[in-house]
């Protein structure tokens, strides 16, 4: 934004490369590209443009005779090199100059490529509103990571080769164009304009950029230099509340980085249909619109804030210090995604950047688990944008924290600060992050990369405890069971220096009533060495430990399982002050389950001093199989937090009983000033509803609930709708259900509420009769040969969960008739879900409604039980 190439032994993960993936490597280079200069002129209506790209090279060796650019379906007219006519060949991917005359080491040569394009498919993407879509405002934009370029204009595309470049374009007023680097002119021709814009440092094809809409600019400034928002007209208070932290994010990471923000001005350009989030061109990042916050969407999300951030960091880790080759991607995703790290340490806290961190840990660990496993450095792939994945962007953000932890905060930042200055304006692999380290520090952190960055994988560590009182010893026994039993010297162990802690706290007399209140006091801490799959740990202690704290601050990218008796685990979710400790704690509490455990969840559901942590401590509530465990997380439905009231309704989705059900109605029908909570109760109530299907009246009840949501809550980006279209994929068996949802997929739909009911298809499809089915896979069928790029991967997302061959057949055509190559990784993986699905699934689903029924019977007998002793007690 895979495996190693030669390692055959997966763990049992599914290998990163699939069928057809090879090295890559960069091309030779013929010269040093200086300059690039395009001369276009839109011609919107018609999605098409003509114009000429000049490259001036500069050769870096005598007698070269011919120059191959990339060039994917475009209209070559002519190419000049020095104004003279030459001979070309073009074969509609690469574009051959046989040269009239050689290189010469010193002569620069003017390449002039008269050109045109009609409807291109990627790298520039023309948006107008259409009969299903009237209000949707003309627009034209650019993508180019990861090798798009070559789709809007004739290039040398790929990231080793920096040049500055100039963009002139012609646009019908009173349409605005936007490029990087700085507007040098404009000039009035009839009902056009022309723009004019010259970007003076070197940057690499992809960063090349153009958004040309009719915008609204909102001006700031950092330092003298123009700080503009750009949007669609009426939405100017959503820019300035989603952006107007930029400014003050340039001077933070200008300080943090050692290295004043370096370009001319920087502009962020909100634009319609975008397929990602963001993406950081040079001076000139485009942003999706759909992460402009209303009011009451900024309440619970801070992914926009995150967003910006991210794609602020980029400016320095990407267009500043770009790399030579996409496997070295995670140099600059990893440091963007840590950056989001780093500003909610400095806007909110230390404790919400540790949330933040294990949030962004899980997400690698949950790709790793299910998905595949890779080195974060690979060479081997099919195409460069399969690396943009949860192992360049989080597990990245996880390695550069590694990186801080191991050197402390003040080498850290020197070392960071190395990097940029001594590679500013160049390109970069991964191996000069470890010398920037070692020359800024002496340290030399090979050992970390090896584990982390080289090979794929972590660690997975079990950890006991237990205290022998007449000894006054602690054992901590540490297994790391990611390596096979007897294996110690095997090549997926990992050898760490780590922290462990043992927490005491005091009872204090509180003045004002005289009662005894326990505080934390101190941890005391040792560092041991762990590298054999199974190690014990002798501590000598004046005291036995209220509490045990592995991996002091979890620096490390890591998962746990705590096997502590159940006081230690109380002591340590109450006091331990890391709060990626007390969430390990909650865990392992809900796993040994029982009333104590409910009774020390619930209290921390009220008074963890971090919405983070009651999040976690509800959703572990919900694992416990006990009614009890519910009446301590109704209590939450009142956190003020909208974060914890979020993470309470859908934790409701355990309690299939008429309690859960009466307080999710609630919610629905009296809402929340949250649109999230909304949206999941809007999502939960199907899923309770669904599951007690003896009683008919109370499924069209909610059916009749979700459509009255859906015909009256538009909201913002389609957030609480689309939480009532996942309601409505619950009722497996209900045609009216499905009606609602194809319904909901016709084209005229607002964008993100199609999508959810396009996705909802494959959920919905997997109790309905063999009628209804067809007419599901008939509906993808006719979806998945649009070309939208969100559009394919919510088709795919549909039929991968589907357990029907014929839904194979569908993604198999998808794959075939894709030009995106995410699309076509994506469908190949939700293809083999399918056939995992199909397996003997009948028996299956028998078998998993029977152990519901039996589950659900056995937590009223064991609540009953509890409840008894309780009594008893």
């Amino acid at each position: 934004m895979s495996q190693s190439y030669f390692d055959t032994d997966n763990n049992g993960h599914k290998p990163f490369e699939l069928p057809g993936a090879r090295p890559h490597y960069n091309p030779d280079r013929p010269g040093q590209v200086e300059h690039i200069f395009l001369d276009l002129i839109l011609d919107i209506p018609k999605q098409s443009y003509q114009g000429s790209c000049s490259i001036r090279l500069l050769p870096i060796r005598n007698g070269i005779d011919r120059l191959t650019l990339d060039a994917v379906n475009l209209n070559i007219e002519s190419v000049q090199v020095d104004e003279v006519p030459q001979n070309f060949d073009y074969d509609g991917e690469q574009l051959s100059i046989q040269l009239s005359q050689a290189t010469q080491i010193g002569q620069r040569l003017l390449i002039a490529i008269a050109y045109s394009v009609t409807k291109p498919q990627r790298g520039i993407y023309f948006i107008q509103p259409d009969k299903h879509y009237p209000n949707k405002p003309t627009q034209v934009w650019t993508q180019g990571e990861d090798e798009d370029s070559r789709f809007w204009f004739p290039c040398f595309d790929y990231p080793g080769q920096l040049s500055t470049s100039e963009i002139r374009v012609r646009v019908l007023n009173p349409l605005v164009a936007i490029s990087n680097g700085e507007l040098i002119n404009t000039t009035e021709d009839g009902d056009y304009k022309i723009y004019h814009w010259l970007q003076q440092q070197v940057h690499p094809t992809y960063l090349m950029t153009l958004a040309v809409g009719d915008f609204a600019e909102i001006r700031d400034e950092w330092k003298g230099k123009a700080v503009t928002y750009y949007v669609e007209k009426g939405r100017e208070e959503d820019a300035k509340r989603s952006m107007e932290k930029t400014p003050r994010m340039i001077e933070f990471l200008s300080q943090k980085y050692g290295y004043p923000y370096p370009f001319p001005k920087y502009a962020q350009v909100c634009v319609d249909d975008f397929i990602f989030g963001g993406m950081e061109n040079t001076s000139t990042t485009l942003l999706t619109d759909r992460c402009l916050l209303d009011e009451r969407a900024a309440l619970d999300n801070r992914n926009t804030e995150a967003l910006v951030v991210h794609e602020l960091a980029h400016q320095w880790f990407g267009d500043l210090v770009v790399i030579k080759h996409w496997s070295h991607a995670w140099i600059k995703e990893g440091m963007a995604s840590y950056s989001e790290v780093m500003w909610t340490e400095q806007e909110y806290s230390l404790e919400e950047a540790a949330y933040y961190r294990l949030l962004e840990a899980r997400r690698y660990l949950s790709e790793d688990s299910s998905r595949y496993r890779r080195p974060m450095v690979t060479h081997v792939y099919r195409e460069a944008i399969e690396l943009y994945d949860r192992h360049i962007y989080e597990k990245g953000s996880c390695v550069y924290h590694m990186i801080r932890a191991q050197l402390g905060d003040e080498l850290f930042w020197q070392a960071i600060q190395t990097f940029v200055q001594d590679n500013a304006h160049k390109t970069v692999e991964t191996v000069d992050l470890l010398r920037a380290i070692e020359k800024a520090t002496g340290r030399n952190l090979l050992f970390l990369f090896d584990q982390y960055v080289y090979r794929g994988g972590h660690p997975d560590f079990k950890v006991a405890y237990s205290w022998d009182g007449d000894a006054n010893l602690a054992k901590i026994t540490v297994t790391q069971t990611q390596a096979a039993e007897g294996k110690n010297g095997s090549k997926d162990l990992f050898d760490l220096k780590i922290p462990i802690g043992f927490g005491y706290t005091q009872q204090e007399e509180v003045r004002s009533n005289g009662k005894l209140s326990t505080s934390f006091s101190a941890l005391k801490t040792f560092i041991v060495r762990v590298n054999e799959r199974e190690q014990s740990f002798y501590f000598p202690l004046e005291n036995k430990p209220q509490f045990i704290s592995f991996d002091v601050g979890n620096n490390y990218l890591k998962t746990v399982a705590l096997e502590y008796p159940i006081a230690e685990l109380k002591a340590q979710l109450e006091f331990d002050p890391d709060p990626i400790s007390r969430s390990y704690a909650a865990a392992a509490l809900a796993k040994k389950g029982g009333l104590e455990a409910i009774n020390a969840l619930s209290a921390s559901l009220k008074n963890d001093p971090l919405w983070g942590v009651r999040v976690e401590v509800a959703k572990q509530l919900a694992q416990i199989n006990l009614d009890q465990a519910f009446d301590g997380l109704i209590a939450g439905l009142k956190d003020k937090n909208a974060y914890v009231r979020r993470a309470v309704v859908e934790a409701l989705t355990q309690f299939k009983t008429a309690e859960s059900y009466k307080a999710v109605r609630g919610l629905v029908q009296k809402g929340d000033p949250s649109y999230y909570v909304e949206a999941t109760a809007s999502y939960v109530i199907g899923a309770i509803a669904s599951a007690n299907l003896e009683e008919k009246p109370k499924e069209d009840k909610v059916l009749k609930l979700l459509k009255s949501v859906l015909e009256e809550k538009a909201g913002w980006n389609e957030v609480v709708r689309s939480g009532a279209v996942a309601g409505l994929a619950e009722f497996k068996t209900s045609e009216a259900a499905l009606n609602l949802l194809i319904e909901y997929t016709k084209l005229g739909v607002p964008q993100p509420l199609r999508l959810a009911a396009i996705r909802a298809l494959g959920k919905i499809s997997v109790g309905q009769s063999p009628v209804n089915l067809e007419r599901i896979l008939e509906k993808l069928t006719e979806l998945a040969k649009e070309t939208f790029f969100l559009t394919q991967i919510a088709v795919a997302s549909a039929l991968g969960q589907m357990e029907i061959l014929k839904a194979a057949g569908i993604l198999r055509s998808l794959v075939d008739q894709t030009a995106d190559g995410r699309v076509r990784r994506y469908a190949e993986e939700e293809i083999s879900k399918v056939q995992k699905n199909i397996g003997s699934e009948k028996t299956l689903r028998q078998l998993r409604e029977d152990f519901d029924q039996l589950k659900q019977q056995n937590q009223e007998l064991r609540s009953r039980l509890e409840n008894l002793e309780a009594k008893s007690k």
